[in-house]
């Protein structure tokens, strides 16, 4: 079973990822260290396998 949006946007924001803005569906968020990522849909719909990715590999560039 997929997690939500709303998991992946709570893992950034543990890590220290802040919403800076966005539009519609849409959230951007950025770290002090230069990395942003983007994700959309509702907070309760399932993500998709590439968002899992792309915040992977966020989470992956900022612990290192």
């Amino acid at each position: 079973m997929p997690p939500k949006i709303r998991e992946l946007i709570s893992l950034l924001q543990r890590a220290g990822f802040v919403e800076r803005s966005g539009k519609g569906s849409h959230r951007i968020f950025e770290h002090s260290g230069g990395i942003s990522i983007s994700l959309s849909g509702p907070l309760g719909g399932d993500a998709k396998p590439y968002q899992v990715r792309d915040v992977r590999k966020c989470l992956k560039r900022v612990a290192h």
